[in-house]
C-alpha cells in the first residue's frame, strides 16, 4: 500500500511538473552547458547532487525521470528548477531551466556544474 501511495504521488508531481517544464522548454535555457561523460552518469549525478540536504535544506528534492525528447529529465518539485540531459554528436548536453533568476537557481546551477 506504501509503495502504491508513493508511486501515485510521485505521477501526480510528474504531472503537475510536465505542464511547468513544457512552457520552459518553449523559451530559452538559462543555461546551456557540455560534458563529455555519458548521459545517464550525468543525469544521476545532477539528481544526487541537487538531494544534498546540507545546501538546499528541507527542500533538497530532485527526480529523474526519461526525457521528452530522448535522455534525461531531472526536476525539482514543482519544476522550479529542471535538466534536460541528452546526448548529441559533441557529448553531453544539458539545458537548465529555472522559473526564477535568484540564489536557490544560482546554487543549484552550482552543483549542476560539479557533475560535468
Amino acid at each position: 500500500m506504501r509503495i502504491l501511495m508513493v508511486a501515485l504521488a510521485v505521477t501526480l508531481l510528474a504531472g503537475c511538473a510536465g505542464s511547468a517544464m513544457n512552457d520552459a522548454r518553449t523559451g530559452t535555457p538559462y543555461k546551456t552547458l557540455t560534458s563529455n561523460k555519458p548521459e545517464k552518469v550525468v543525469a544521476q549525478c545532477v539528481q544526487f547532487s541537487w538531494q544534498d540536504e546540507a545546501v538546499f535544506g528541507v527542500d533538497a528534492s530532485a527526480y529523474l525521470q526519461p526525457g521528452k525528447k530522448g535522455g534525461s529529465t531531472v526536476y525539482t518539485r514543482s519544476a522550479e528548477a529542471f535538466v534536460d540531459v541528452t546526448t548529441d554528436a559533441s557529448g553531453t548536453q544539458l539545458n537548465y531551466y529555472a522559473q526564477k533568476d535568484d540564489f536557490v537557481a544560482k546554487r543549484r546551477l552550482a552543483a549542476l556544474a560539479t557533475c560535468l
